[in-house]
C-alpha cells in the first residue's frame, strides 16, 4: 500500500478543524495552523504547529481555510509564512472563499515549483464534521487526480470544474444563491409568524416543494441560521463572498447582478439576531 503523504491545514476554525480531523481518521499524517495557541485545541493539540513556515517545512501538501484574501496574504507572505521560508509546500490548496481575480494574483505571488489549486468548499459546519462537503476545484487534473482521496475524506460531492480559477468561480456563484436564499427564508419566517402560520410546517411543505433551499431544508443544522449581521460572523462571512462576487463581474457592469448583489449585502446587514 502507497504511503499517504503528509497534510497541512492552515486555518483551524470551525470549518478548517473538522477537516483535518477527518483526513487524520482517513490515515493521513495532518499537521494543522491556525493563530490560536495549540491549547486551543482540545486532542488535536499535538498536531498543531507553532507557525505557518514550519507548517510548510513539514507538509508537501497545504490546504489553506482562512477567511478572506487578507489573512490568505498574511498566511502565505506575512511573518513566518508559508512561503518565507528555505522550504515551501509542493501543492497549494485554497479551500477559502475568494475572488477569482485572486486566486490568478496568488499564482502570480507563489514560487513556480508549487502547484495551486483552487478549492472552495461549501457546507455549513456540520457537514464539515460529517465529512460530507461540497468541493468546487479549478486545477491541473493530474494533481487533483493525486489530491482526490483527500477531497472524499471531507467532503460527499467532489466537482472538477476546470481549469485554474474555475472552481472559485463557481463558488461565488454559489454563494449568491446562498446569500439570497438566507435573506428569503429569514424574511418568509418573519412573514409566516404575522399570518400565525407555523414554520415547522411552511419548512416541510416547501422541503418537497418549489420554495425548497439548502438554507431552508437544514436550517436546524446550521449553527449560524439565526445570527445577526457581525462583521466576524457566518453572516459577515457571507457579505465577504458576495462582495467576491462583485469584483468577479466588475467587467460586466451592464448586468443586473451587481445591483442585485449590493441589494442582497443592505439585506444581509439589516438581518438581526433571533
Amino acid at each position: 500500500m502507497a504511503t499517504l503523504p503528509t497534510i497541512g491545514v492552515a486555518g483551524c476554525g470551525i470549518m478548517g478543524l473538522p477537516m483535518a480531523k477527518n483526513l487524520h481518521k482517513s490515515g493521513y499524517d495532518v499537521f494543522g495552523y491556525d493563530v490560536r495557541p495549540k491549547s486551543a485545541f482540545g486532542d488535536f493539540s499535538d498536531h498543531m504547529l507553532e507557525d505557518a513556515s514550519t507548517l510548510a517545512a513539514t507538509c508537501p501538501i497545504i490546504f489553506s481555510v482562512v477567511r478572506d484574501w487578507t489573512q490568505t496574504k498574511e498566511l502565505c507572505f506575512g511573518n513566518k509564512g508559508l512561503f518565507t521560508g528555505a522550504a515551501y509546500p509542493e501543492i497549494f490548496v485554497v479551500s477559502s472563499t475568494l475572488s477569482p481575480k485572486m486566486v490568478f494574483r496568488l499564482r502570480k505571488s507563489l514560487p513556480q515549483e508549487t502547484t495551486l489549486i483552487d478549492a472552495p468548499m461549501s457546507g455549513a459546519p456540520f457537514s464539515a464534521i460529517d465529512g460530507t462537503l461540497t468541493f468546487m476545484l479549478g486545477g491541473d487534473k493530474d494533481v487533483i487526480a493525486r489530491l482526490m482521496p483527500a477531497f472524499k475524506a471531507m467532503g460527499s460531492e467532489i466537482n472538477h470544474l476546470g481549469t485554474l480559477g474555475q472552481g472559485m468561480m463557481c463558488k461565488v456563484l454559489n454563494n449568491m444563491l446562498a446569500a439570497s436564499s438566507v435573506v428569503a427564508v429569514r424574511e418568509i419566517l418573519k412573514a409566516a409568524d404575522a399570518l400565525d402560520f407555523p414554520r415547522n410546517r411552511l419548512l416541510e411543505v416547501a422541503s418537497s416543494s418549489s420554495g425548497a433551499t439548502w438554507f431552508g431544508d437544514n436550517l436546524d443544522k446550521i449553527s449560524w441560521a439565526k445570527e445577526g449581521y457581525s462583521l466576524v460572523n457566518t453572516i459577515g462571512i457571507l457579505e465577504k463572498d458576495v462582495t467576491a462576487l462583485i469584483d468577479t463581474m466588475a467587467d460586466f457592469p451592464e448586468l443586473r447582478i451587481n445591483e442585485f448583489a449590493r441589494s442582497v449585502i443592505a439585506e444581509l446587514r439589516n438581518l438581526p439576531e433571533e
